[in-house]
């Protein structure tokens, strides 16, 4: 099959030519053989004379009527990619099928499968067709009838969308439970789950006085860590309705959490399934890091049940419609939970880690990509977290009071509906009575904006202009770039850090000046505040005037902006050094700034932690023209050394001071105190002291809770003290029974820069708690040795490509939207040394060459392909 056969495009749109206004399902489950009946209600849309034509994926097609009257061979045919024809239907008709599915077979974890003996299902975006035949595309919205049958022994829980309806007992012995959900929804948000299982209940009375009954499931032992997710649940739902006046709408709201699971979770309406690491909590088996994220999350999915579910998608270019929105409305609901300032700083982080990469790749893709091949592929940093930042600069443009007229106008405009992003930009335009018509560029444009600013003072006049440009480079299909709508939310301080001016620029143009009077002193600009924009910025910021700022900023994102550029300017040089094989010496100006940073009594310590920790190696790969890894690792572990060593008494001295008062909490001072404690802890053991050894080794044997033995535990086995190989065992022999904290000490050795981290690797490959066909196993262990161990992964032999590019293959065979995902690890092969680069190229050859899933070639072809 020819690339161009493979590819979808949005161009070639068309309404469906079918309605499917309902949908009444029974599931007769068995791991081995599950029967699914469908009785599929549908009537022709477009006035066409054309056959009906229904999709279908992996089925065994067992029994097939229209109206109870069966069809005979001659009527229908089975198409070669797995669907269905029916050659001459009527106009309006009721169908009846009968599937048979193997749910114990499935690994894909799409469609039903099973996950640790719970039936499950996962529909997003196409794998409602692996169920049953049928219009399977986000702009067919019905409303379903669900009826699960199932042995009541093995599987006495029995859920799916909606409101349950009644439970009998049949007269086989087998329980039947029916759920309707009376609001129509596409098949991506079809959901069912069966198994035996626990749960967690409460109840939440919402602004209209309705109760609704809150539900979480898991497996009986993990019922005693659900605590937090429902509590994350009630103060999301709480914020969508002061925020937004957003109600929830069915009797009960439902969560259930799997081990196997492709991603963080799915929105399903009334019943979201969850992967369990973003669900399951306990202060001894989860981090700070986990309660957070599951805080988020949960909300996100919550969220979605207006943007994605009440108003949904109608194609898949339109992805980042709810996407993007959502995760706009997480990010600020985590934000509102407290730490805003270190939230932005982490998404920001997130962003330009990933995201930035991602536009300067050969897969680079607008916010609304305008074709693909295999849909799984484009559920990327791109479309979700770019996507947030463009909804966020809407806001920024329009302020808040006027942004949310306009989601109230989108959301009352268009709900039970299946549209558009445009329709989305639209009800923002008519709510505030602005064109928004170049501002839609950040939706079909791909790349990163470069924006340069230049600064100029007249003293005689007291007068001083910002000049700022703005150039977009070149990505695949996209040679040229028109100018952008930027928000740049700016001040200018004074020599005291007290503002002259403030307020949000618009850069529309290739080239503004923007002139500011009444300038007593030449003011040191403080720019793109709160990152209000998607962009990389440039000033030519002197090392006096970013320590300045990194000390005087009023806003706390850009305070630590400016300490990330001044470490970041101090690393390439020292990067320049290793590779030109001069000595590394630390500059002064840039300790004495990090010092005063670290004893600055007025700083969060959450915000301290932030603000000193150093560049990642992924950033400063990001900052060459050439990347080295070799030298960027040796730099940057050469300033870590070299500032805890300048600065170890006090580092020592802030770890005694953050000690914990108490019994955990998750709270954001507490997670500060935890952040700031864990980061001198990382810092000193840079120094590789016995001392500071038997520091980690006691904070990890008397840690009570896994935050603080975690740090400790990646503080020693990140190092070659003697104590690494007895602290490792000694959290496996603890910690063998969970799970995903085993998931944590897979990550934690994959990551490791130590010498043989491959040969570690390939042995915890054969460990009994990892299992290559489970998402989060593959991710913790491969993907962390390829994502997040540039040391290892970019060994000069090309070991690490070798090894990863096996198992990526490998993967493919049991789950292509894993493999697609891990073999993005090799996209930025281009930017490398000749050996390497080379090496690297081989490695996607190879892949090239293999029968493989149209989602794994298409992340290769791109990868490899001439113009990327």
């Amino acid at each position: 099959m020819s690339t161009d056969d493979r590819t979808i495009r949005l161009a070639d749109y068309r309404p469906p030519a079918w309605r499917m206004p309902r949908i009444e399902l029974t599931f007769e489950l068995d791991p081995e053989s599950t029967l699914v009946h469908g009785q599929l209600h549908l009537e022709r849309a477009d006035g066409g004379q054309g056959p009906l034509v229904l999709d279908g994926e992996a089925l065994e097609l067992v029994r097939i009527a229209i109206d109870d009257a069966p069809l005979s061979p001659d009527a229908y045919a089975l198409t070669e990619a797995g669907g269905l024809v029916i050659h001459q239907p009527p106009e309006r008709l009721t169908l009846s099928i009968t599937t048979r599915i193997r749910p114990s077979a499935n690994t894909s974890c799409m469609g039903l499968y099973l996950s640790n003996g719970i039936f499950t299902t996962q529909c997003e975006p196409e794998g409602f067709r692996r169920i049953m035949y049928s219009l399977d595309r986000p702009d067919v919205l019905s409303i379903y009838t669900t009826h699960v049958v199932a042995d009541p022994a093995r599987y006495p829980v029995l859920l799916s969308n909606g409101n349950l309806v009644g439970e009998t007992l049949l007269a086989d012995g087998r329980k039947q439970a029916t759920w309707h959900d009376p609001f129509p929804k596409p098949t991506y948000l079809y959901a069912l789950v069966a198994g035996d299982l626990g749960v967690l209940r409460d109840r939440f009375v919402t602004m209209s006085g309705r109760e609704v009954a809150l539900e979480i499931y898991a497996e009986h032992h993990n019922v005693d860590k659900l605590g937090h997710a429902m509590q994350s649940l009630i103060k999301a739902m709480t914020w969508d309705e002061e925020t937004y006046g957003r109600e929830y709408d069915l009797e009960r709201y439902m969560i259930v959490a799997v081990e196997d699971f492709n991603a963080g979770a799915m929105e399903n309406k009334g019943l979201n399934i969850f992967n369990a690491k973003y669900v399951l909590a306990r202060p001894e088996v989860a981090t700070d890091s986990d309660y957070e994220a599951i805080e988020s999350v949960i909300a996100h999915e919550y969220f979605h049940n207006w943007s994605g579910n009440r108003v949904t998608c109608r194609d898949w270019f339109q992805l980042s419609l709810k996407e993007g929105f959502t995760v706009f409305r997480d990010q600020e609901f985590s934000a509102d939970m407290g730490a805003r300032a270190c939230r932005r700083i982490e998404d920001v982080n997130v962003l330009r880690t990933w995201q930035f990469a991602e536009d300067a790749g050969p897969l680079a893709h607008p916010v609304q990509p305008p074709e693909y091949q295999a849909i799984d592929n484009f559920y990327t940093t791109t479309v979700y977290n770019k996507g947030a930042e463009v909804v966020r600069m809407l806001k920024n443009l329009l302020g808040w009071p006027t942004f949310r007229k306009g989601s109230d106008l989108y959301f009352a405009r268009h709900d039970g509906q299946a549209v558009t992003i445009e329709d989305f930009v639209k009800a923002m335009e008519d709510a505030s009575g602005r064109d928004l018509s170049q501002f839609r560029r950040w939706y079909v444009q791909a790349g990163t904006p470069r924006v340069t600013a230049s600064g100029a003072y007249d003293a005689e006049a007291q007068r001083y202009t910002l000049t700022l440009r703005q150039h977009t480079p070149p990505t695949p299909g996209q040679p040229e770039k028109a100018p952008f709508v930027i928000p740049i939310d700016m001040a200018l301080l004074d020599r005291e850090g007290k503002q002259l001016a403030e307020g949000v620029l618009e850069l529309t143009a290739a080239e503004q000046h923007f002139v500011f009077e009444g300038m007593p002193e030449r003011p040191v600009p403080s720019l793109l505040r709160g990152f209000s924009a998607p962009v990389r910025i440039d000033f030519p910021y002197t090392a006096e005037e970013l320590a300045f700022l990194m000390a005087r900023d009023d806003d706390d994102f850009n305070r630590w902006e400016a300490a990330q550029r001044l470490m970041t300017r101090v690393l390439l040089g020292l990067i320049d050094d290793v590779q030109a094989e001069r000595e590394l010496v630390l500059d002064p100006k840039l300790s004495t700034a990090w010092g005063h940073a670290l004893h600055d009594a007025k700083l969060d310590a959450r915000m301290k932690a932030d603000l000193l920790t150093l560049p990642s190696e992924a950033w400063l790969a990001d900052q060459c023209e050439v990347v080295d890894p070799h030298a960027i690792h040796t730099a940057r572990e050469f300033l870590r050394r070299a500032l805890a060593e300048a600065w170890e008494d006090s580092l020592l001295a802030v770890y005694h001071t953050q000690q914990e008062p108490g019994a955990y909490e998750p709270t954001p001072e507490a997670i500060g105190r935890r952040r700031l404690k864990n980061f001198c802890l990382n810092m000193l053991m840079a120094l590789d002291h016995d001392t500071h050894h038997a520091l980690a080794t006691h904070q990890f044997r008397v840690g009570h809770n896994m935050t603080d033995v975690l740090a400790a535990l990646q503080s020693i086995a990140h190092s070659a003290c003697a104590e690494r190989s007895s602290v490792l065992a000694a959290f496996e022999a603890r910690w063998a029974h969970e799970s995903l904290v085993m998931d944590k000490w897979f990550s934690i050795q994959a990551t490791s820069p130590l010498p043989g981290t491959l040969d570690e690797v390939k042995r915890l490959m054969g460990h009994r708690a990892f299992h290559l066909a489970n998402p989060n196993k593959a991710r913790a262990l491969i993907g962390s040795f390829a994502r997040a161990n540039p040391v290892a992964f970019h060994a000069p032999d090309g070991s690490g490509y070798r090894f990863v590019a096996e198992q990526v293959l490998k993967l493919d065979a049991l789950n292509a939207q894993v493999s697609a995902r891990m073999a993005g690890a090799f996209q930025q092969w281009r930017r490398f040394d000749p050996q390497r680069r080379g090496l690297m190229r081989d490695a996607l050859r190879f892949l090239a060459a293999q029968s493989i899933s149209v989602e794994l070639r298409e992340v290769v072809e791109k990868s490899l392909a001439e113009d990327a």
